[in-house]
């Protein structure tokens, strides 16, 4: 198992989400700090993006953000992380951010979030992303992608041994423990990546 020093979350961006989501993103960036790890995100100035990077800053945490260049010329960007990267596209900004991270947490999110988690999901399937990732499922948020993940399995889309590939839990500290506690992936799994 190799130390997590870092670790990425994806996220909302969203401004109109129910306060639990909120609360659960500043409590996940304050035990970040607490626990010396450094975030690493989208950068964004917005939802959750912006709660869980404040709370890892007013801890004490980094806060890595990498984001495209025309969301900053969109002003989209957070200015007072640790450390902005800016990349060319999309693209290059989700491979910066697995490349820095030891492990992947997703908070409720919208299609960018969704996309972020099923692509990482994808990359260790295939053995190019091998570290922890921990899907939050703050107040059942995730149900019906859990399901469908398990439809997946049961209907022979995806073998039983994927279904080890993330994790759940539905409470920060879970979550962190979660990370802290599974072994990476191993990559000669990609040979039952085809069913």
């Amino acid at each position: 198992m190799s130390e997590v020093r870092s670790v990425c979350v994806y996220s909302a961006s969203s401004t109109q989400v129910d306060e639990v989501f909120f609360d659960t993103a500043r409590r996940l960036g304050r035990r970040l700090a607490q626990r010396g790890l450094r975030l690493v995100n989208g950068a964004g100035c917005l939802g959750l993006m912006k709660a869980c990077s404040d709370a890892c800053l007013a801890a004490g945490g980094e806060v890595t953000g990498v984001i495209p260049r025309f969301m900053v010329e969109q002003g989209w960007h957070h200015t007072g992380l640790t450390e902005l990267i800016q990349t060319e596209d999309m693209h290059t900004r989700k491979q910066i951010m697995a490349r820095l991270s030891d492990a992947a947490i997703a908070l409720p999110g919208g299609c960018g979030t969704l996309e972020e988690l099923l692509e990482v999901i994808t990359w260790k399937q295939l053995g190019i992303y091998l570290n922890p990732i921990v899907i939050l499922n703050v107040d059942g948020y995730y149900d019906p992608l859990l399901d469908m993940l398990k439809r997946a399995v049961d209907r022979h889309f995806m073998r039983p041994e994927h279904a080890l590939i993330w994790q759940v839990a539905a409470t920060v500290d879970e979550a962190l423990e979660r990370v802290l506690s599974t072994p990476r992936w191993d990559k000669n799994v990609r040979k039952f990546a085809a069913i």
